[in-house]
Protein backbone atom coordinates (compact mmCIF):
# COMPACT_ATOMS: atom_id res chain seq x y z
CA UNK A 1 0.00 0.00 0.00
CA UNK A 2 2.87 2.54 0.90
CA UNK A 3 4.90 1.73 -2.69
CA UNK A 4 1.24 2.70 -4.46
CA UNK A 5 1.07 5.70 -2.38
CA UNK A 6 4.66 6.39 -3.34
CA UNK A 7 3.99 5.78 -6.98
CA UNK A 8 0.73 8.01 -6.87
CA UNK A 9 2.88 10.89 -5.58
CA UNK A 10 6.28 10.25 -7.49
CA UNK A 11 4.31 10.12 -11.08
CA UNK A 12 3.77 14.02 -10.89
CA UNK A 13 7.49 14.63 -11.26
CA UNK A 14 7.30 13.30 -14.67
CA UNK A 15 4.29 14.68 -16.07
CA UNK A 16 4.03 18.31 -14.28
CA UNK A 17 7.19 20.71 -14.56
CA UNK A 18 5.33 22.56 -12.14
CA UNK A 19 6.16 19.94 -9.27
CA UNK A 20 9.04 21.02 -7.08
CA UNK A 21 8.23 18.79 -3.80
CA UNK A 22 6.73 15.58 -2.59
CA UNK A 23 5.16 18.40 0.54
CA UNK A 24 3.60 20.22 -2.56
CA UNK A 25 1.96 17.74 -4.15
CA UNK A 26 0.61 15.77 -1.11
CA UNK A 27 -0.66 19.44 -0.12
CA UNK A 28 -1.66 21.18 -3.05
CA UNK A 29 -2.31 18.97 -5.68
CA UNK A 30 -5.97 18.30 -6.05
CA UNK A 31 -5.49 15.60 -8.60
CA UNK A 32 -3.61 13.48 -5.93
CA UNK A 33 -5.92 14.24 -3.33
CA UNK A 34 -8.76 12.59 -5.15
CA UNK A 35 -6.62 9.49 -6.20
CA UNK A 36 -5.92 8.79 -2.52
CA UNK A 37 -9.55 9.16 -1.18
CA UNK A 38 -10.72 7.06 -4.01
CA UNK A 39 -8.31 4.22 -3.13
CA UNK A 40 -9.97 4.45 0.38
CA UNK A 41 -13.39 5.15 -0.91
CA UNK A 42 -13.41 2.05 -3.64
CA UNK A 43 -11.59 -0.69 -0.47
CA UNK A 44 -14.87 0.19 1.34
CA UNK A 45 -16.88 -0.42 -2.12
CA UNK A 46 -15.70 -4.05 -2.56
CA UNK A 47 -16.20 -4.75 1.53
CA UNK A 48 -19.84 -3.47 0.31
CA UNK A 49 -20.23 -0.71 2.51
CA UNK A 50 -21.60 1.01 -0.17
CA UNK A 51 -22.90 4.23 2.24
CA UNK A 52 -19.37 4.76 3.88
CA UNK A 53 -17.99 4.28 0.14
CA UNK A 54 -20.00 6.84 -1.36
CA UNK A 55 -20.02 9.58 1.60
CA UNK A 56 -16.39 9.14 1.31
CA UNK A 57 -16.67 9.30 -2.41
CA UNK A 58 -18.62 12.76 -2.00
CA UNK A 59 -15.99 14.32 0.66
CA UNK A 60 -13.35 14.07 -1.60
CA UNK A 61 -15.68 15.89 -4.35
CA UNK A 62 -16.21 18.54 -1.93
CA UNK A 63 -12.68 19.15 -0.95
CA UNK A 64 -11.21 18.84 -4.58
CA UNK A 65 -13.84 19.20 -7.51
CA UNK A 66 -13.35 15.67 -9.21
CA UNK A 67 -16.00 13.20 -8.91
CA UNK A 68 -14.61 9.32 -8.93
CA UNK A 69 -17.28 6.86 -8.15
CA UNK A 70 -15.96 4.12 -5.25
CA UNK A 71 -17.12 1.39 -8.02
CA UNK A 72 -14.51 3.15 -9.70
CA UNK A 73 -11.63 0.92 -11.25
CA UNK A 74 -8.72 2.99 -11.28
CA UNK A 75 -4.91 1.87 -11.80
CA UNK A 76 -1.15 2.20 -10.46
CA UNK A 77 0.08 6.02 -11.18
CA UNK A 78 -2.80 7.26 -12.60
CA UNK A 79 -2.37 11.47 -12.92
CA UNK A 80 -4.99 13.68 -12.79
CA UNK A 81 -3.78 17.06 -13.11
CA UNK A 82 -5.62 20.55 -12.80
CA UNK A 83 -8.71 18.15 -11.97
CA UNK A 84 -11.24 20.65 -11.60
CA UNK A 85 -14.41 19.23 -12.93
CA UNK A 86 -13.46 15.45 -13.48
CA UNK A 87 -16.59 13.03 -13.60
CA UNK A 88 -15.21 9.11 -13.16
CA UNK A 89 -18.72 7.14 -14.07
CA UNK A 90 -19.21 3.70 -11.55
CA UNK A 91 -18.21 0.92 -13.91
CA UNK A 92 -14.90 2.90 -15.70
CA UNK A 93 -12.00 1.34 -15.53
CA UNK A 94 -8.69 3.04 -15.67
CA UNK A 95 -5.48 1.06 -16.38
CA UNK A 96 -2.07 2.32 -15.35
CA UNK A 97 0.30 5.39 -16.43
CA UNK A 98 -3.01 6.61 -17.49
CA UNK A 99 -3.29 10.78 -17.36
CA UNK A 100 -6.51 12.90 -16.99
CA UNK A 101 -7.18 16.94 -17.22
CA UNK A 102 -9.24 19.16 -16.02
CA UNK A 103 -13.23 18.85 -17.35
CA UNK A 104 -13.08 15.03 -18.61
CA UNK A 105 -16.07 12.83 -18.08
CA UNK A 106 -15.90 9.12 -18.64
CA UNK A 107 -19.73 8.88 -18.43
CA UNK A 108 -22.10 6.16 -19.57
CA UNK A 109 -24.64 6.68 -22.22
CA UNK A 110 -27.59 4.16 -20.49
CA UNK A 111 -29.50 3.49 -16.98
CA UNK A 112 -29.55 0.15 -17.88
CA UNK A 113 -27.50 -1.84 -14.45
CA UNK A 114 -23.75 -3.55 -15.67
CA UNK A 115 -21.46 -2.34 -17.88
CA UNK A 116 -21.91 1.30 -18.94
CA UNK A 117 -19.01 3.72 -18.74
CA UNK A 118 -15.57 3.32 -20.73
CA UNK A 119 -12.40 1.21 -20.25
CA UNK A 120 -9.22 3.19 -20.31
CA UNK A 121 -6.25 0.46 -21.11
CA UNK A 122 -2.58 1.67 -19.90
CA UNK A 123 -1.08 4.81 -20.89
CA UNK A 124 -4.46 6.72 -22.43
CA UNK A 125 -3.72 10.52 -22.43
CA UNK A 126 -7.15 12.47 -22.28
CA UNK A 127 -7.16 16.26 -23.01
CA UNK A 128 -8.80 18.92 -21.22
CA UNK A 129 -12.92 19.38 -21.21
CA UNK A 130 -12.81 15.87 -23.52
CA UNK A 131 -16.13 13.43 -22.72
CA UNK A 132 -15.78 9.55 -23.36
CA UNK A 133 -19.16 8.29 -23.37
CA UNK A 134 -20.35 4.92 -23.29
CA UNK A 135 -18.94 0.85 -22.51
CA UNK A 136 -16.55 1.68 -25.18
CA UNK A 137 -12.94 0.57 -24.95
CA UNK A 138 -9.97 3.20 -25.61
CA UNK A 139 -6.89 0.77 -26.14
CA UNK A 140 -3.48 1.30 -25.17
CA UNK A 141 -1.52 4.52 -25.56
CA UNK A 142 -4.16 6.16 -27.32
CA UNK A 143 -4.56 9.87 -27.33
CA UNK A 144 -7.60 12.03 -26.68
CA UNK A 145 -7.38 15.91 -28.10
CA UNK A 146 -9.11 18.39 -25.55
CA UNK A 147 -12.83 18.70 -26.02
CA UNK A 148 -13.67 15.79 -28.17
CA UNK A 149 -16.20 13.93 -27.56
CA UNK A 150 -15.92 9.98 -27.59
CA UNK A 151 -18.54 7.54 -28.87
CA UNK A 152 -16.81 4.51 -30.60
CA UNK A 153 -13.95 2.59 -29.83
CA UNK A 154 -10.17 3.92 -30.41
CA UNK A 155 -7.90 2.01 -31.53
CA UNK A 156 -4.12 1.46 -29.71
CA UNK A 157 -1.91 4.46 -30.41
CA UNK A 158 -4.38 6.53 -32.06
CA UNK A 159 -5.14 10.01 -31.72
CA UNK A 160 -8.81 11.47 -32.03
CA UNK A 161 -10.02 15.06 -32.25
CA UNK A 162 -13.32 16.64 -33.02
CA UNK A 163 -17.66 16.01 -32.40
CA UNK A 164 -17.94 13.14 -32.25
CA UNK A 165 -14.20 12.33 -32.87
CA UNK A 166 -12.17 10.78 -35.62
CA UNK A 167 -8.53 9.37 -35.74
CA UNK A 168 -6.01 11.63 -36.93
CA UNK A 169 -3.98 10.21 -39.60
CA UNK A 170 -0.39 11.58 -38.39
CA UNK A 171 2.78 11.53 -40.17
CA UNK A 172 5.03 9.86 -37.38
CA UNK A 173 3.36 8.29 -34.44
CA UNK A 174 4.46 8.99 -31.10
CA UNK A 175 5.95 7.44 -28.60
CA UNK A 176 6.64 9.24 -25.59
CA UNK A 177 4.02 11.36 -23.40
CA UNK A 178 1.84 14.22 -24.77
CA UNK A 179 1.01 17.08 -22.40
CA UNK A 180 -2.91 17.20 -23.21
CA UNK A 181 -2.46 14.78 -26.31
CA UNK A 182 -1.57 17.63 -28.33
CA UNK A 183 0.54 16.88 -31.42
CA UNK A 184 1.80 18.87 -34.06
CA UNK A 185 -0.23 17.23 -36.65
CA UNK A 186 -3.83 16.68 -35.16
CA UNK A 187 -6.25 18.95 -37.68
CA UNK A 188 -9.72 17.43 -37.55
CA UNK A 189 -9.83 15.44 -40.59
CA UNK A 190 -12.98 16.95 -41.15
CA UNK A 191 -12.04 20.57 -41.36
CA UNK A 192 -8.69 19.12 -43.34
CA UNK A 193 -11.20 18.19 -46.29
CA UNK A 194 -13.73 21.08 -46.00
CA UNK A 195 -10.48 23.68 -46.58
CA UNK A 196 -8.97 21.92 -49.26
CA UNK A 197 -12.39 22.15 -50.69
CA UNK A 198 -12.83 25.94 -49.89
CA UNK A 199 -8.91 26.16 -51.10
CA UNK A 200 -9.94 24.35 -54.45
CA UNK A 201 -12.81 26.92 -54.85
CA UNK A 202 -10.66 29.94 -54.45
CA UNK A 203 -8.71 28.59 -57.45
CA UNK A 204 -11.69 27.89 -59.91
CA UNK A 205 -12.61 31.77 -58.82
CA UNK A 206 -9.18 33.16 -59.46
CA UNK A 207 -9.09 31.08 -63.14
CA UNK A 208 -12.67 32.09 -64.17
CA UNK A 209 -11.19 35.84 -63.60
CA UNK A 210 -8.51 35.21 -65.44
CA UNK A 211 -10.52 34.06 -68.56
CA UNK A 212 -13.16 36.73 -68.21
CA UNK A 213 -10.40 39.50 -68.34
CA UNK A 214 -8.81 37.73 -70.95
CA UNK A 215 -11.69 37.95 -73.29
CA UNK A 216 -12.51 41.37 -71.89
CA UNK A 217 -9.24 41.93 -73.40
CA UNK A 218 -10.27 40.43 -76.90
CA UNK A 219 -13.02 42.16 -77.55
CA UNK A 220 -11.57 45.30 -76.59
CA UNK A 221 -9.32 44.40 -79.41
CA UNK A 222 -11.39 43.62 -81.86
CA UNK A 223 -13.84 46.35 -81.32
CA UNK A 224 -10.30 48.89 -81.74
CA UNK A 225 -9.90 47.32 -84.81
CA UNK A 226 -13.17 47.38 -85.86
Amino acid sequence: MFKRFKEDLSIVFERDPAARSYLEILTTYPGVHAILIHRLSHKLWLLKLFWLGRFLSHVGRFLTGIEIHPGAQVGRRCFIDHGMGVVIGETSIIGDDCTLYHGVTLGGTSWKQGKRHPTLENKVVIGAGAKVLGPITIKEGARIGSNAVVVSDVAKGATVVGIPAREVKETKKATSFRPYAVGKDEDDPIVKSIQSLINKVAKQERDIEALNSKKNKSIEAQSKKS
